[in-house]
């Protein structure tokens, strides 16, 4: 079979494995921390840590061993701007929490009937594709040029190199320090010891970006017709799967789009088959309001940060890479100042309460 078809199917599946994990566990970025900050359970949060640790050490695993190119991906690459990624994570949190979760939850949502998900995902991805190559373009295109930076080291392991640990041996130390503190992080806490499901969810997904690479930088190896070397991210693949269904006659399908797909499909037959498909809606204009805001920050954020809660929290990060660090730093300082401070969000039912009163 043809190396680009072995990507797309493997992307289909990875696409449904994960819809259907997603949907059972609840795996979500800002759900997690809300459910740690706001009620003391840090279960998902811990989720989300084993999924961060699973995927650090099986992807520089598969970097060590030579199954993937690592360098080839847009994580690693020779210059960045760190003011832009971090305020692009920025935007992303906080439109993350006004949204009520990311753009992969939305399509988990969005596969067991939440049509408010709908919302989310047309406007992050036309909000994206703007910001990639339409009318916010330019100005981020000007910001990028005017902040950023070479660095002489692009990841971690290029650092360790830099000061006398050289080659493989770099690529694993550091993956053991970040991967088994993260995993060390996530089995600490004895609710999450006694809850199979969630520690079964959490390896699932850090296996699935690890998945993605060996799919696209192994399995779709082709020096004649060589395909981008990825793995799971929501915020550029929402954009090329609506531009895609609008123009499939002159576009072609790839890893990103068929997963985008495949995550719908796998919430969707899981909804059906355990009977949690149900419509959902908006309350109120005003929730339509703050969701279409969010997913606009997202979008926006998102492709100032090459990636989301999953395309740099997980997948960037399982690089390594320098500029991912920046970015997941700034997706959790946005989400924090949604959750928590003078500028969190608050939930619509206060905001009703509020306006009662003061009638």
């Amino acid at each position: 079979m043809d190396p680009a078809n072995i990507v797309i199917l493997a992307g289909l599946a990875i696409g449904l494995v994960y819809g259907a994990v997603g949907l059972v566990s609840g795996f979500c970025l800002m759900s997690s921390l809300r459910g740690w900050w706001a009620k003391g359970d840090s279960r998902l949060v811990r989720t989300y840590a084993l999924a961060m640790g699973t995927g650090v050490l099986v992807t520089q695993l598969l970097a060590a061993y030579g199954f993937v190119d690592l360098g080839k991906s847009i994580y690693l690459q020779p210059t960045f701007s760190v003011p832009l990624m971090f305020a692009g994570g920025i935007l992303f949190g906080y439109g993350m929490v006004m949204s009520n979760g990311c753009g992969s939850r939305a399509l988990v949502l969005l596969g067991k009937g939440n049509l408010r998900s709908f919302v989310v995902v047309i406007v992050l991805g036309i909000t994206a594709e703007m910001t990639l190559k339409g009318l916010i373009a330019p100005a981020r295109i000007v910001l990028l040029q005017a902040s950023q930076t070479s660095a002489t080291a692009t990841s971690l392991p290029a650092w360790l190199s830099s000061i006398g640990l050289h080659g493989t041996a770099a690529r694993l130390v550091a993956a053991a320090a970040i991967g088994a503190a993260l995993v060390i992080f996530a089995f600490a806490h004895q609710p999450f010891r006694r809850a199979p499901g969630q520690i079964a969810a959490g390896l699932v997904v850090g296996l699935l970006v690890a998945a993605g690479w060996f799919a696209t930088g192994y399995l779709g190896a082709d020096d004649f017709n060589p395909v981008p070397v990825t793995s799971l991210t929501f915020i550029a693949p929402i954009a090329d799967s609506l531009q895609y269904a609008m123009l499939s006659t002159g576009l072609s399908l790839n890893f990103g789009i068929i997963t985008v797909a495949g995550v719908f499909a796998g919430s969707l037959i899981t909804a059906l088959l355990t009977g949690r498909f149900e419509l959902e809606g908006f309350s109120s204009p005003r929730h339509l309001l703050r969701s279409a805001g969010g997913a606009a920050l997202m979008g926006a954020g998102g492709a100032m940060a090459f990636g989301c809660s999953v395309g740099q929290g997980l997948t960037g990060l399982s690089t390594l890479a320098l500029a991912s660090f920046v970015a997941v730093a700034g997706i959790f300082a946005g989400t924090a100042t949604g959750l928590r401070g003078a500028l969190r969000v608050r939930p619509l039912a206060q905001i009703k309460v509020s306006s009662t009163k003061t009638a």
